[in-house]
């Protein structure tokens, strides 16, 4: 095997901002490096000896055909002779330890020198010899540049059947009416990204759902986003796929991990609108019966459709603040933050929950009281029906309190790279 330093100038520069378990060395190759990139085409690889050399020569084809300078970065986890092939070929090496696909990224941002940056496979499944749709989205001024082999072309027996027809297509629908976007292909592993974007996004996931993630995130940041087609080629003879390597389960432990990842991340769409039905709802039944039963032709409602109420009330307003946290937890441009804490100032806020606090003591006080008075025997009149209002009340003046207490902890813990920019 041909040694790295035959082929490039190896340096090392650990990453500080990554870890003290970081080890990286990057090699830089002697001829045909780029000084000056506009685009870096960012491949994480792992024993791509069979298909690197050729890859590095389709996008130095497709950065000619766009008009783009740009280099080509393999982060490489390689047993064989990735690495060597890779730098011969002209790219730039970054050698990782094997901690994962969306780690390899990871280990890359500080490395990457391109304005823009174009995310693939190192197998040659995608065509990189056709870049120019993303250069042109990138000079549109769109942040981020979605790769979609459905707007594209898929090779026949590139793609296996689950994946085309369920795996693929399911968790694109999921995804999209958890977040009210419009990907056709959110698995699409060729996409483009602004560097800057890439360094705010903040890539946290190590393994398959970074793609999920980065997609997420995307929404999340408002970024000004774009699909163009891609082609998807069938793997050459004699290359086996990564999922297949790792087994036949693979391929449903990346889809249940993608799925976690669009769960965690869209956590406002299950409790903040369903939280706001809910507590309406629970008013809706919890207000009118405040004054006692009250009967509508056949139907009786009384304390029982009174508890009831009380408890959509009660469980609606805690998904509601559920839901405006998850905002802003996963706020990347302030307005979320800025709206909650003008809606909560501490001050006000805190105000309002001791006097809502004392009312309800209150209400609950004259049922005790007249409860004591009657030797201890409760009457379902009025009094009962005002004190489960007031009930209530200390329910919802406490969560309320809790609630601004850690909406302004939060606040003050998720101040945003977009904030410091300002």
């Amino acid at each position: 095997m041909t040694s790295s330093l035959d082929l490039g100038t190896a340096v090392s520069r650990p990453a500080a901002s990554q870890g003290a378990d970081f080890r990286g060395e990057l090699l830089v190759p002697e001829h045909g490096d780029c000084v000056d990139p506009e685009l870096s085409i960012v491949i994480p690889a792992c024993d791509e000896a069979l298909t690197v050399g050729d890859f590095v020569d389709w996008c130095r084809e497709g950065m000619a055909a766009a008009a783009i300078q740009g280099e080509v970065f393999i982060v490489d986890s390689s047993t064989d002779a990735t690495a060597q092939i890779a730098l011969a070929h002209g790219a730039r090496v970054l050698r990782v330890p094997r901690r994962g696909l969306g780690q390899a990224y990871i280990d890359a941002v500080p490395h990457i020198r391109g304005r823009y940056v174009l995310m693939g496979d190192a197998d040659c499944t995608y065509d990189f010899r056709r870049l120019e749709p993303f250069v042109r989205g990138f000079r549109d001024g769109f942040e981020f540049v979605m790769g979609s082999r459905w707007k594209g072309s898929i090779e026949p027996g590139s793609m296996p059947w689950h994946h085309r027809h369920l795996g693929t297509p399911v968790t694109t629908w999921i995804l999209n009416l958890l977040y009210r976007s419009h990907f056709s292909d959110i698995h699409c592993g060729m996409r483009g990204i602004t560097r800057d974007a890439l360094v705010r996004m903040g890539l946290q996931s190590a393994s398959w759902e970074y793609a999920s993630e980065m997609v997420l995130k995307s929404v999340h940041m408002r970024l000004r986003t774009t699909e163009v087609p891609v082609a998807f080629l069938k793997d050459r003879e004699g290359r086996v796929s990564h999922h297949k390597r790792l087994g036949w389960l693979s391929p449903y432990q990346a889809a249940w991990i993608n799925l976690r990842a669009m769960f965690i991340y869209g956590a406002e769409f299950f409790v903040y609108r369903p939280g706001i039905v809910m507590f309406a709802l629970g008013l809706l039944i919890t207000l009118p019966l405040s004054v006692g039963p009250i009967t509508l032709g056949a139907l009786h409602l009384s304390l029982y459709t009174m508890l009831l109420g009380m408890t959509l009330t009660m469980v609606g307003l805690q998904s509601f603040f559920f839901g405006c946290l998850a905002q802003v937890l996963h706020d990347y441009t302030g307005q979320a933050r800025r709206r909650w804490l003008r809606v909560f100032p501490y001050s006000r806020t805190a105000l309002l929950c001791a006097t809502a606090f004392a009312g309800g003591v209150v209400l609950v006080a004259l049922l005790i009281a007249q409860w004591v008075s009657s030797g201890l025997a409760l009457r379902a009149d009025r009094t009962l029906y005002s004190a489960v209002i007031g009930l209530m009340l200390i329910m919802m003046s406490f969560m309320t309190f809790t609630f601004m207490l850690l909406l302004h902890a939060a606040a003050l813990r998720t101040t945003s790279i977009y904030d410091r920019h300002e």
